[in-house]
Formats: structure tokens, C-alpha cells, sequence
């Protein structure tokens, strides 16, 4: 009864990955159909690197995904120990996620136009900034709490704070 939450998180991980892989499919055959049988006649190599770096996203993302929600067991007796991550966590999940249906977004919409490749560009864009907000920022940019001047009513406020923090504190108890 213990692992009921294993086995139901590898059931929902096994049709939420089949889901993906049929939205994989769907996206490519659609692609192969219109792009390159309805509307051969604007093909150019271009296309065919265009499918190729799809293709390549789709696989990177589906594969990392894969190893994610992959359940583990126990190597003595076989059973069932863990059902894999959890796919409706936020954080790296998520953002694999949002890769994977951007892909999806950008494949078939520059059925319609090429301009639609340039959609890809939000990636790198969203990847930069989560790079400065966390990373760049706070150790490069922002000062240190010591280096910024105070004025003259900010460092009295300051000393007395620190003086009512070091005081001795009395519990009162009752008699």
C-alpha cells in the first residue's frame, strides 16, 4: 500500500510522455505534409535545416524528459521504489516543457511564414535573462550593504537598533 504514489506518478509519467511523443509526431507529419508535399514548390535547403534543428530540439528535450520520468527500482527485489519526477513541478521541468511546445509552435506555424523561426530567438532571450536576474546581477552589479553611504538620521536609526538588539532580554515569570 505504501507505493500506491509510485505506481500512480509512473502511470501519469508513462501517458504524459506518450502524450509528448504523440505531439512529436503530429507536428512532424503535419510539417512533412504541407511544408514539403502541399507546398513543395517554396522548398529550399533552408527547410530542410529548419526540420533538422527541430528535430534535433524535439529529441534533446523529449530524451532529457525521458530520463526524468523515468521510475527507478529496486535492484535486490525488483519492485517498484520510486515513480519518477513529478512532470507538473515547476523549475527545469517546466522549462523543457515550454522548449518542447515552443518547438511545436515554431514548426508548424512557418508552414505559414518563414518569419515564424524568428519565435525561436525567445528562448535564448528568456535563457539571458534568467542568467542576469540570478546570477549576473546579484554578484556583479548590486553593492554591497556596507559600501553604501548613510546619511546622518539612517545611521543614528542603525546604532540604536543594534543597541535595543543587544540588550539583555528578561522573561517575566509569574509568582
Amino acid at each position: 500500500m505504501a507505493k500506491q504514489g509510485a505506481k500512480k506518478r509512473k502511470e501519469e509519467n508513462e501517458k504524459h510522455m506518450r502524450m509528448l511523443w504523440n505531439l512529436i509526431l503530429i507536428c512532424n507529419a503535419i510539417y512533412v505534409v504541407l511544408r514539403l508535399g502541399v507546398r513543395y514548390r517554396s522548398v529550399s535547403w533552408k527547410h530542410g535545416l529548419g526540420l533538422s534543428v527541430t528535430s534535433a530540439a524535439y529529441k534533446l528535450v523529449y530524451d532529457q524528459l525521458a530520463a526524468m520520468a523515468k521510475p527507478s527500482y529496486d535492484t535486490i527485489t525488483g519492485e517498484l521504489t520510486d515513480g519518477g519526477f513529478d512532470m507538473n513541478t515547476g523549475g527545469l521541468c517546466s522549462y523543457l516543457h515550454d522548449i518542447l511546445y515552443i518547438t511545436a509552435f515554431v514548426q508548424i506555424a512557418s508552414i505559414l511564414s518563414d518569419k515564424f523561426w524568428f519565435t525561436y530567438l525567445v528562448i535564448p532571450i528568456f535563457a539571458f535573462y534568467k542568467l542576469w536576474e540570478l546570477l549576473l546581477y546579484p554578484f556583479f552589479l548590486q553593492r554591497a550593504k556596507d559600501d553604501v553611504p548613510m546619511d546622518e538620521k539612517e545611521r543614528k536609526k542603525m546604532e540604536k537598533m543594534e543597541r535595543k538588539a543587544n540588550r539583555p532580554k528578561f522573561a517575566r515569570t509569574r509568582r
